[in-house]
């Protein structure tokens, strides 16, 4: 009993404080409401999604390819990240890895996840799209608070082959194929979560060196399509000169921006032998590299959405892009 009439005294004598506090003058208070005081720690970020960036034309009819962008509301220019989804080469349902992209924007960084096309469509059309993705977020730049000498690109699996051809052949004219080709499709930096550097050789170790001698894999369609008519279908180990052109690896030259590689050393999907070969490469070259394993992880697993890891990823696109800057006054 005693107690009981203690916690009632001090609640009392909280509420009294509130109201020496002056909140009996808020308008809507009333006695026993609880007034609290938010702290400002973060701002707002607004989605934009269904943003149409280009349109394809074919034979009988459009494809239109798709983003969605997360804005920072803020009154700076921005850095910006444009991630490109995993899916195998046959999806690129880029509204995934929510967490990634949100750590990104909280971290001040207009995120964009765009789509791109997939087999059976051949490639170069998937780094043709994610070219026109680049050129489409810097010629709306004021619209979406960007500065344009500051986009990098993001992307796992499937999305991180696309990121690492982007920069194997950044400022190479000849990809830039489609809509806003009055901007260029130039990055200041390139991350890459279990990705492919090298079509020819992607279950390397793994124990699936089989599956991907078969014409049916999925990088084989990419490069030469399927069986039809007169054409029974080909291994990605049928040209090698074709899947090295097809390959990262195969552009390597030094003149690439920075790049983050990461993996996990269990992954039995994508061999982690890609990311290391890349790494040695780019090294190899003068590029400015840096390489992370994930000791245990697997293939787009849970360690690959853990803080300490999207952490990495944002610390490192802070450190080579930079934060937020005022805008030039006109």
């Amino acid at each position: 009993m005693q107690n009981t009439l203690s916690a009632l005294c001090l609640m009392a004598v909280a509420a009294g404080a509130w109201a020496a506090d002056g909140n009996e003058k808020l308008m809507g208070y009333t006695e026993g409401a609880e007034v609290i005081d938010v702290a400002r720690e973060t701002g707002r970020i607004d989605e934009i999604v269904d943003i149409v960036y280009s349109q394809i034309k074919g034979r009988r009819h459009m494809t239109t390819l798709k983003m969605t962008v997360l804005q920072p509301k803020t009154d700076g220019l921005k850095p910006a990240v444009v991630y490109f989804p995993g899916g195998g080469f046959t999806s690129a349902d880029y509204d995934k890895f929510i967490e990634m992209r949100m750590a990104l924007a909280r971290a001040g960084f207009v995120v964009a996840a765009a789509q791109y096309r997939t087999v059976p469509v051949k490639f170069p059309a998937l780094i043709e799209d994610a070219k026109t993705a680049v050129r489409y977020l810097k010629a709306h730049a004021d619209m979406f608070g960007i500065d344009p000498s500051r986009v990098a690109v993001l992307g796992d699996s499937a999305g991180g082959y696309v990121t690492q051809m982007l920069a194997a052949v950044n400022g190479e004219k000849g990809w830039d194929k489609g809509d806003w080709l009055n901007v260029d499709s130039n990055i200041a930096a390139a991350v890459s979560l279990y990705g492919i550097s090298d079509l020819m050789s992607i279950g390397e170790g793994v124990g699936n060196d089989r599956v991907h001698a078969s014409p049916a894999v999925t990088e084989a369609l990419l490069v030469h399509g399927y069986a039809f008519r007169n054409f029974e279908g080909a291994s990605i180990l049928s040209d090698k000169k074709k899947a090295l052109a097809a390959s990262a690896l195969g552009h390597v030259d030094g003149t690439e921006p920075p790049v983050l590689l990461m993996h996990g050393t269990a992954d039995k999907l994508v061999s982690p032998l890609q990311s290391k070969r890349m790494y040695e490469a780019l090294k190899a070259k003068g590029t400015d590299v840096s390489y992370i394993l994930l000791k245990g992880a697997g293939h787009a697993d849970d360690p690959w959405f853990q803080p300490q890891a999207i952490a990495r990823v944002v610390n490192w696109l802070k450190l080579k892009l930079g934060g937020e800057k005022a805008r030039e006054s006109k």
